[in-house]
């Protein structure tokens, strides 16, 4: 039973949960519906000039809310309006230490969900590409911390929350957009470890299946053949789960298609592997590998050129040395 204050995005809003506020001593006062509305309103006004920096009026708005609402007035209230007054400065690290002070020290207070909120909003910032400058003349980009505020966010809040889900998905997505697609697969793969269900459980899954494609294909194209395929093959399996869960969705976004790529793409290293053999004299090796393609892909491009080794080397040897299944 607390007064909760909620912050969207970079707007303070206030929303009251119930009539009491546990104080100092940790004993429940009741506010008075009148002064809860007087005191969100108060509230309100101060959030507006802290959003536009204006930090003279932000701060006589807090001291006169601090001054006039006693019985809402204490520590948690105090390390709050410090935080907020580093973000009208544009301390934008301040403030989220000051809030992590707030969130550690007084995990029940009124302004808990208005501390995330705006921790959010400012992680939000930084994964969008917000710069800070070092030495007066360096900008560097500020994901590390977004990442660092994103993933505490959701510890403290879980997986089981709107803003918990939000921060890692917020994680996953910056990730994959920054083309670090291991680390986004593993995020993906995090929030299914939860979710394996609905609209999250669907897009995580999505996730997994599009990251591990990028990962080979992250690759020159004319070496992928060269790299291990472990990733293709996870890459694969998601897409086919995809399918099966999600049918309509699988259709929308050509997933079926994607699959037979992949399994193209399955075939074109086995086929390098066996080319390998061929070239190297090792024509039973060889005719191994040519087989399982005939067999495993048989519609693909790559089965077309296996069947051609796989007739040429019958052809100088008189032999096929494995035959091959029709």
């Amino acid at each position: 039973m607390t007064l909760a204050l909620v912050v969207a995005g970079s707007t303070s809003r206030t929303v009251l949960a119930d009539t009491w506020r546990l104080d100092a001593d940790q004993e429940w006062k009741e506010v008075s519906s009148e002064r809860r509305e007087s005191f969100l309103l108060a509230l309100g006004n101060a959030d507006r000039f802290v959003n536009t920096g204006q930090v003279k009026q932000a701060q006589a708005s807090f001291d006169a809310i601090s001054k006039d609402f006693p019985e809402i007035a204490g520590p948690d209230m105090d390390i709050f309006i410090e935080a907020e007054m580093h973000y009208c400065r544009g301390k934008l690290a301040k403030t989220i230490r000051s809030h992590d002070k707030l969130l550690t020290e007084h995990p029940r207070s009124s302004f808990r969900d208005a501390a995330l909120r705006r921790q959010f909003a400012i992680a939000t910032s930084f994964l969008a590409g917000k710069t800070k400058t070092v030495l007066r003349l360096i900008k560097l980009k500020r994901y590390g911390e977004g990442i660092a505020v994103m993933e505490k966010i959701t510890d403290r809040t879980g997986f089981d929350t709107v803003m918990g889900i939000d921060a890692a998905t917020a994680v996953a997505r910056s990730y994959e957009e920054r083309e670090k697609f291991n680390e986004a697969y593993l995020k993906w793969w995090e929030i299914s470890l939860h979710w394996q269900k609905g609209p999250v459980g669907r897009d995580s899954l999505l996730g997994m299946a599009r990251t591990k494609l990028a990962v080979y294909n992250s690759h020159p194209e004319h070496r992928r053949e060269l790299y291990d395929t472990s990733s293709l093959e996870t890459a694969k399996s998601c897409y086919e789960r995809f399918g099966l869960l999600y049918p309509d969705d699988a259709a929308e976004i050509g997933a079926y298609k994607t699959v037979r790529d992949i399994d193209e793409q399955l075939a074109n290293k086995q086929l390098a592997v066996g080319r390998y053999y061929r070239k190297v004299g090792n024509t039973q090796a060889a005719n191994l590998y040519f087989d399982m393609i005939v067999r495993d892909w048989k519609d693909s491009e790559a089965a077309e050129s296996a069947r051609k080794m796989l007739a040429e080397n019958l052809d100088l040897t008189g032999d096929p040395q494995t035959p091959t299944k029709k």
